[in-house]
């Protein structure tokens, strides 16, 4: 039996798992990146992980998660996204800020707790930003989205996901009404110039390429 993980492990491991760890070997280095710490420390902990069982790690190949470690991040990642729910739907926290908040909150609550949140918001399977929450059994859904920049002029998208790393890009999606469940049209696209034209309801807007990185979805119907 593998010993009751740190939050210090648990962040590790969803940060492997949130850089594909749970498919394919991460490196130190991305791991480090997206942590935010030095890869001398990133290595040290990935090996008390290794020895732990949580993780495979092989030097100069990278570190991938082990079934157990699987099942403890998505288990961390469904308290997460849950929080995030519950702090939007209930709250009526910004859907920039609920990110920083479920991150302090994901440790803290029991299993116990855990459920009872989910019960109260109807067994949710998206998170607010419409990331999929694990099931309590730890199956994670599998989706094939595509960057909304990756479309042609035409296209009716519908958007799935928009990544929570950034708080005033999110306030600003949010003021535009790009958020999951939206019908968008790329009504132009100057490709020269990363500029395009994206069509909500009846109202049109015009965005750079970096105002949409981050906007995942998939082809509307009619297309």
């Amino acid at each position: 039996m593998l010993p009751q993980p740190t939050h210090a492990v648990q962040d590790y491991l969803k940060a492997i798992h949130s850089l594909g760890g749970a498919k394919k070997r991460v490196s130190t280095n991305e791991l480090a990146e997206r942590l935010g710490v030095r890869a001398a420390s990133v290595t040290g902990m990935i090996k008390r992980l290794s020895e732990a069982g949580w993780v495979g790690y092989v030097p100069s190949r990278g570190v991938k998660l082990t079934q157990q470690g699987i099942g403890e991040a998505r288990r961390v990642i469904r308290r997460h996204r849950l929080m995030e729910l519950f702090l939007t739907r209930v709250l009526g926290l910004d859907l920039s800020e609920v990110d920083v908040e479920a991150e302090a909150l994901e440790h803290a609550i029991s299993p116990r707790l855990e459920q009872a949140i989910s019960a109260f918001l109807g067994e949710p399977i998206e998170d607010p930003h419409g990331h999929p929450i694990p099931t309590k059994e730890g199956k994670l859904v599998q989706r094939n989205l595509r960057p909304l920049n990756s479309f042609v002029k035409g296209d009716s998208v519908i958007i799935r996901e928009v990544q929570d790393g950034d708080p005033v890009r999110l306030k600003r999606w949010s003021e535009l009404g790009l958020l999951p469940g939206v019908a968008v049209k790329i009504t132009d696209r100057q490709d020269l110039d990363g500029v395009f034209t994206l069509t909500v309801g009846k109202r049109d807007m015009v965005l750079g390429i970096e105002g949409i990185s981050g906007l995942l979805g998939e082809k509307g119907k009619g297309n």
